[in-house]
């Protein structure tokens, strides 16, 4: 049998291949998952297990060494008890209320370009540039509030549809969550351990699929159209000002010629996520090669994708769609158990880093 420090240190270096296929490597997850003050305490009594450690990182390898003098029986008892305390989670969450909220966004504007930290966008933008007080002072009442504003609504949205998310699969009977917060896990199904990741198809991944199909440059296709079609555009704004505009116009004037570039666009796009759908593994490579270099991780994860077919930029909106969320994910979970672990294996490699990672890893699609 395998050390506590040999899954302990394979858990921290994000290797989670290895916990799927090992009952001894699951158990010491799932025993982390209960490594809380009050939540070992109640497994501890429930179970007539005494110890004698008081802190938890020794309450963790002392309460492991005795589970694992009976594996089998211990995944039971484990098992049952995060059950019946994920039933008391589920039974909390006001599922009606929250998803009234949340359809009371009804934009979704970051108000800024920064990608992994407001906190860096802040500093680089306004604190290392801008040395004067009342210009810097002057920026509260426009860019800086718009950006904050933004910031706070989209990551709060964000937080509580993606709770809504994991209730749906938390509720599933092949899906065993975690009770606490485990790092790079956020539950089990069938046995493998996930952490969920809710995104949509990436604006650059659609980008790198038109050149490989030898589709032309979405913008610049948009440009040559409006000049042929006699669109006038603010050629000074923004390159998502000018897609905006020159799109919006096109439908506007509603001529066949106008409807058909629309068209010919949603059909490359919709050729794009065709490819996806069919060949998962490889959205999900590209996911992991180029996720933020902040963020990075290499730990097994679930991709939820949500796609609007009619209007891609819209697909945030299916975050709150339960009538199109729970029977696309009940869907996928009925049938995991016919999936190999073999099937969800890939290899990726990362800029800068100069190992090739492994991962189990796959997709699921929510497409309206």
């Amino acid at each position: 049998m395998k050390s506590f420090e040999y899954w302990k240190k394979l858990h921290e270096s994000e290797k989670l291949e290895e916990f799927s296929t090992d009952t001894d490597g699951l158990l010491w997850l799932k025993t982390k998952s209960i490594v809380r003050k009050d939540i070992i305490s109640e497994f501890l009594a429930q179970n007539d297990i005494t110890i004698e450690s008081t802190s938890l990182n020794s309450q963790f390898i002392e309460l492991f060494d005795i589970l694992s003098k009976n594996v089998p029986n211990s995944h039971k008892l484990l098992d049952e008890y995060i059950i019946t305390k994920n039933k008391e989670l589920l039974a909390d969450l006001d599922e009606k209320q929250l998803v009234s909220e949340l359809y009371k966004l009804k934009t979704f504007d970051w108000g800024g370009d920064y990608q992994n930290s407001l906190d860096k966008y802040l500093v680089s933008r306004y604190v290392k540039v801008i040395k004067s007080y009342d210009t810097l002072i002057s920026k509260f009442d426009t860019e800086i509030s718009t950006a904050v504003q933004g910031y706070v609504l989209n990551s709060w949205y964000n937080h509580w549809s993606s709770i809504l998310i994991e209730h749906i699969f938390k509720s599933h009977k092949s899906v065993l969550p975690t009770v606490g917060q485990i790092k790079h896990v956020d539950f089990f199904i069938g046995n493998v351990p996930f952490d969920l990741k809710v995104t949509y198809l990436p604006a650059e991944y659609i980008k790198s699929k038109r050149n490989e199909f030898g589709y032309p440059v979405e913008l610049t296709f948009l440009k040559s159209k409006a000049k042929e079609l006699g669109i006038d555009f603010d050629k000074t704004a923004s390159s998502t000002d000018i897609y905006y505009e020159i799109t919006e116009k096109l439908k506007d004037k509603g001529t066949a010629e106008c409807l058909q570039v629309v068209e010919t666009l949603k059909g490359e796009k919709l050729a794009i996520l065709d490819e996806a759908q069919k060949k998962p593994h490889i959205l999900a490579k590209w996911l992991y090669e180029n996720q933020g270099e902040m963020r990075f991780g290499s730990e097994n994860r679930l991709f939820l994708v949500l796609v609007d077919s009619d209007d891609f930029a819209g697909s945030w909106k299916l975050k709150r769609n339960m009538d199109l969320l729970k029977p696309a994910i009940k869907t996928y979970l009925d049938a995991f158990s016919k999936k190999k672990i073999s099937d969800l294996k890939i290899e990726f490699k990362f800029k800068g880093k100069p190992q090739t990672f492994s991962t189990l890893t796959d997709v699921v699609f929510i497409v309206k």
